[in-house]
């Protein structure tokens, strides 16, 4: 068994239903739960109608590449939504079975455990966990850049030390960021790449929030941020997911895109992993990627749920509206992981505590003192659980 496994934490999830255990929560109000990033909005009808067309598909082994319909379709897409030139569907895009997977699986494709000293992996703090546990697995050493409110939750890549950049072979980006749901700007994009430029490493850039923002101004993509800079794609590549777009978290399907000769070998690594896309999947995906009305309806349902929710928690928690995404990342007065518990066990809604989401890095864990909100239930549902969560920390000032 490799030994790398033993260094594995749990899940944030795990450690919440440890921290519930033995709890008996009010038997009179029923559970709202946003803790979990899970979309809960209704599955296009397009969506499934195109799932049901192509059931034949199920009768043939599928191509690792996707066919070319999907690829094409992703190609298009990203030219229409960043304004950039269209990718070569045949050599810079992959279709994969969702950005997790990818993001897990690309890792064990970049880091080279040859060198004499032990690679690093780059990621924010708070993380998904994906990144870390990508990097144990591929014999890497996580390193955690903090993101704090000082920095506007972005990572401070100033404060990483050459020696570390120096071992950096692969960079995770998230923009809109999870937690925080802050966007990288232009400038940020700018300073990464050219860290990568000097040191030599790759960049990840996890994306699948991508289309979940608020107002006229699109969150920017790395791709779209690269060729604003006259750059190529040279060690850049982006995931992202209709998980999130498009309510479909059950299709697993995203792709990644950019650099061709990294995706080259990622390809030639997934021929041996076994993880082609099934057709019926890639038929409905393309669906998806064609069409953005549901899109726009989708994002209309989350900008009247943050509308109706964030004065409401303003007037007990230090809380703002995210750049992008379906967070909200409150700051509260007291112990996070208390803070869930007890508004568990009083008022039956449940929260992440923010500690879960990150790690103890340079004498702090940038998570603690916060609680992820996601607003993913019915819109009734997130603001009788606002209204509980008021109700609870004017019954509890500490927090």
């Amino acid at each position: 068994m490799t030994p790398q496994l033993s260094l594995l934490q749990p899940y944030p999830f795990q450690k919440l239903k440890q921290l519930f255990a033995g709890l008996s929560p009010n038997p009179a109000l029923a559970h709202i739960n946003l803790s979990i990033g899970e979309p809960k909005h209704a599955t296009p009808r397009l969506v499934t109608d195109a799932l049901i067309a192509h059931f034949d598909g199920l009768s043939a082994y599928p191509a690792t590449l996707g066919s070319d319909a999907l690829r094409q379709s992703i190609s298009i897409w990203l030219s229409n939504r960043y304004g950039i030139a269209a990718p070569n569907p045949a050599t810079e895009i992959i279709p994969v079975n969702g950005s997790r997977e990818a993001l897990f699986a690309f890792a064990q494709t970049i880091i080279d455990t040859r060198p004499e000293q032990q690679p690093v992996v780059l990621s924010p703090n708070p993380f998904y966990q994906i990144y870390e546990g990508a990097a144990l697995l591929a014999g890497a050493e996580p390193y955690f850049v903090n993101c704090n409110a000082e920095n506007r939750f972005q990572p401070d890549w100033d404060a990483v030390p050459d020696a570390v950049w120096q071992r950096t072979q692969l960079v995770f980006a998230c923009s809109p960021g999870n937690p925080t749901g802050a966007v990288a700007s232009l400038a940020d994009w700018q300073k990464l790449f050219a860290l990568s430029d000097q040191y030599g490493f790759v960049i990840a850039s996890d994306e699948c929030y991508s289309e979940i923002y608020f107002g006229e101004e699109k969150p920017l993509g790395a791709l779209e941020a690269a060729a604003q800079l006259g750059r190529d794609y040279h060690n850049l590549v982006i995931f992202s997911s209709l998980s999130k777009r498009s309510n479909v978290p059950g299709l697993r399907s995203g792709f990644v895109a950019g650099d061709a000769k990294l995706l080259a070998q990622f390809l030639l690594y997934r021929t041996y992993h076994g993880c082609a896309m099934s057709p019926m999947v890639q038929a409905a995906s393309a669906a998806a990627w064609n069409d953005e009305a549901h899109v726009v309806e989708n994002r209309q349902l989350y900008s009247q749920k943050f509308a109706a929710l964030t004065p409401l928690l303003q007037s007990v928690l230090d809380v703002s509206m995210p750049d992008a995404a379906f967070y909200l990342w409150a700051k509260i007065k007291g112990d996070d992981a208390a803070f869930a518990r007890q508004l568990f066990e009083e008022e039956h809604v449940t929260v992440l505590p923010g500690s879960y989401l990150a790690r103890s890095a340079h004498g702090v864990n940038p998570g603690e003192g916060y609680i992820r909100i996601a607003l993913v239930a019915p819109l009734n549902d997130c603001i009788t659980a606002a209204e509980r969560i008021v109700r609870f920390c004017q019954r509890h000032p500490a927090f």
